[in-house]
């Protein structure tokens, strides 16, 4: 995934009611940026590392300034939520999700009961695939990305649902998408949301395929590059 514009550079001076952040530009000037992150972004960011910031002149915004990436000195973190779906979607249908090929077609947004999963890949009604997306960019200790960042009730709910498909004889994953480079394994944060972590090791045991797969980040653009191994 590509950006539309070139990022702007900047640095991070505070986050502040979590969906806003003062960012002071190259020529000294302190804006407010929009952050699309509902998540704590702990190991995100601190005082003072570089972001990149899109810039929108839609007149309907308010700010027109997005928070896309942070860099925390050794890889650029992707904290703009609003993206990993489209990421994901690209990652499958380029290839580089193998586990999920041999669907000819994807939609977005797929209504399951009460609620929505974020991919439904199919070829008839009766071979269909229900695919969850997360954006990942917790840093645990020893080069660990963590999921989630803070408890998570709809992250929960979105796994019993995942859970009560396959039971049903439908196929489902749950795929972790890792906005950061400087990690090797994928993990439940058993210690921020416990009940995640055994809603998660639950489907896996129903059968619902848990897969982590790390991104490129970088000023141009976010695609996935590689599987992360999963340890539950």
């Amino acid at each position: 995934m590509d950006f539309e514009t070139t990022l702007i550079p900047g640095k991070i001076l505070k986050r502040y009611k979590r969906f806003l952040a003062d960012i002071e530009l190259e020529d000294g000037e302190v804006i407010v940026a929009h952050t699309a992150n509902t998540g704590s972004m702990k190991t995100c960011w601190e005082p003072g590392w570089p972001v990149l910031l899109s810039h929108h002149d839609n007149p309907k915004r308010k700010l027109k300034y997005s928070l896309e990436l942070t860099h925390n000195g050794d890889t650029w973190i992707g904290i703009n939520t609003s993206l990993p779906n489209k990421v994901a979607a690209e990652g499958i249908q380029s290839g580089v999700v193998k586990e999920l090929q041999g669907y000819e077609n994807l939609k977005p947004e797929a209504k399951v009961g009460k609620s929505r999963i974020d991919i439904l890949l199919s070829n008839d009604k009766d071979d269909l695939c229900y695919v969850e997306v997360k954006n990942v960019t917790l840093l645990g200790e020893n080069r660990v990305a963590i999921f989630p960042d803070a408890v998570s009730t709809r992250g929960q709910k979105h796994l019993e649902e995942l859970t009560s498909l396959v039971k049903e004889g439908i196929r489902s994953a749950m795929l972790f998408v890792v906005n950061r480079e400087d990690v090797d394994t994928f993990s439940p944060a058993d210690h921020i949301d416990p009940d995640y972590g055994r809603l998660l090791r639950e489907a896996h045991d129903a059968g619902v395929e848990i897969l982590a797969y790390q991104c490129h980040v970088g000023p141009k653009g976010i695609a996935l590059k590689k599987k992360l191994p999963v340890k539950l």
